[in-house]
């Protein structure tokens, strides 16, 4: 059974929890009765309780939701006589003299003083600031909010960029709920997600604006590890349907096209270029940069040269045998389209092409 099913971590919890085929899930959202709590707690074998108030219009919702919701909770079990797991999902602001701060610490106590006196299994959390997909903007999620707007060309609000935040990912918090139910012992357990991550409000916004900037630069961020890729991973997922797609600038002429995909700042950049039947491209060689050519569709001949031995080598590529082919620095290369189609090359280059040092330098085979 899941409290706060409809919210944004019950959504991702709910989600996951689907990929399992020998879990049945309950769900208790905002508006239902403690009758129907009480009638899906006596069927629980174990309950996530996420439900809570952030940002009520009365202030004394903060304790009739956050806490005696738990109260209503902690009673229902105890009167199914078995130990029904529970985990409670509480905040770091709960350490603050706040009335949200305080019901979350009364619901902790609850939970404490049932466990005492039941032996039940219990952990409590006290999570920070959670982002990512699914995340409610402009209510008690910074990213959320700075995803939202940024995506659509909203003005972001900062009065102190230096302010840090301390921050979990989704993915990372329902990996720790679902273990936290196959470790359940008797008594109460107090617990954390094992990683947490920490940036100020001035990097943050930086960094979100960058990832909207690589459409247009097409210079990708390091989105592969830690926190930048979880934020990019968020940053995506409030993309409006209508931005899913972008156009990418080609250059053409009398040979084919070429198309540069995706730039990287460390790693080289990867593009694609057409080449028309009996047409060659390239006949040119590099100091330093090498490449790396794959013949996606048609049937192409590569030629080398090296520039001082003159020693030569012809590799015949087809799309019927996928194959890397490299560049290498110092031979002189080119590629022809010995095919009766249009032939698509996929290419990467180790490094980003600069105009005012391209070394590119023209020769022919």
């Amino acid at each position: 059974m899941v409290t706060g099913a409809g919210g944004f971590i019950g959504k991702n919890l709910f989600v996951r929890l689907g990929e399992q085929s020998n879990i049945e899930f309950l769900s208790f959202v905002r508006g239902d009765s403690d009758e129907m709590l009480t009638e899906m707690v006596a069927k629980a074998d174990a309950i996530v309780h996420l439900a809570g108030e952030n940002r009520p219009e009365d202030v004394a919702d903060f304790a009739l939701v956050n806490t005696e919701l738990t109260r209503t909770l902690c009673v229902a079990i105890r009167a199914t006589g078995r130990n029904i797991p529970l985990i409670l999902t509480s905040s770091t602001q709960a350490e603050s003299d706040n009335p949200y701060g305080k019901s979350k610490l009364d619901a902790e106590q609850l939970v404490e003083a049932f466990v005492r006196e039941t032996a039940n299994s219990a952990v409590i959390y006290r999570f920070p600031g959670i982002f990512g997909k699914w995340c409610k903007p402009n209510y008690n999620s910074v990213v959320a909010t700075f995803c939202h707007n940024i995506t659509r060309g909203l003005p972001i609000q900062i009065n102190d960029a230096s302010v840090v935040l301390q921050l979990a990912y989704i993915d990372d918090v329902i990996d720790e709920l679902l273990s936290a139910l196959d470790r359940a012992k008797p008594g109460l357990l107090r617990s954390e997600v094992n990683q947490t991550y920490s940036i100020t409000l001035g990097q943050l916004s930086e960094q979100i604006h960058a990832f909207q900037n690589c459409r247009t630069s097409l210079i990708s961020e390091r989105v592969g590890r830690g926190l930048t890729r979880a934020l990019y991973s968020t940053y995506i997922s409030y993309l409006p349907p209508e931005q899913f797609s972008y156009d990418l600038p080609q250059h053409s002429d009398e040979r084919g096209i070429f198309v540069e995909i995706l730039k990287t700042p460390d790693c080289g950049q990867f593009s694609f270029f057409t080449v028309h039947p009996g047409i060659t491209r390239g006949s040119h060689y590099h100091h330093s940069k090498t490449e790396k050519f794959l013949v996606v569709r048609g049937i192409a001949r590569m030629r080398f040269r090296h520039m001082i031995t003159g020693e030569t080598r012809d590799i015949k590529v087809s799309s019927d045998k996928l194959q890397v082919v490299d560049s290498i620095p110092g031979w002189i290369h080119n590629i022809t389209n010995i095919g009766n189609t249009e032939a698509i090359i996929m290419l990467w280059a180790n490094e980003i092409f600069d105009r005012q040092h391209p070394d590119c330098i023209p020769c022919e085979v």
